[in-house]
């Protein structure tokens, strides 16, 4: 049985601390290099176990990555042969749009300036209140 090319070393890194997702970090990286061709059609991945392993990172993690991949036609996955690499499709850019920023709650309140005004108050049995406007 003829066995098609081996597990392709996707170049990977993570950053633990960033703000973006594990499995979106993942994801975006696994495409670039689909999309740029650093990762040929036909190639195999390594499996989820050994990616995870690789990276220091819970299997669903890379799962998620994968199936995110997937649904987007960018790799085939077959029961028994691994993840491949699929053909590229019209539908996708030559290049991966850039992610957007996550939203920071905080940030927006500030610019907000919420609240406005705040007033303290005590009830009956002298316990602090505030009301927020």
């Amino acid at each position: 049985m003829k066995r098609g090319p081996k597990p392709a070393k996707p170049i990977v890194k993570i950053t633990p601390g960033s703000n973006c997702p594990l499995y979106r970090q993942v994801y975006d990286q696994l495409r670039q290099a689909v999309l740029e061709q650093r990762l040929p059609v036909g190639a195999r991945l390594p499996s989820t176990r050994a990616l995870a392993r690789m990276l220091g990172v819970s299997r669903n993690t890379v799962l998620n990555a994968y199936e995110a991949l997937v649904a987007d036609e960018l790799l085939a996955a077959r029961k028994g042969s691994g993840t491949r690499v699929a053909t590229p499709s019209a539908k996708f850019p030559p290049l991966a749009m850039p992610l957007r920023k996550p939203f920071n709650l905080w940030a927006a309140l500030r610019e907000a300036h919420f609240p406005v005004t705040s007033v303290s108050l005590r009830d009956p049995d002298a316990n602090q209140l505030y009301i927020h406007r």
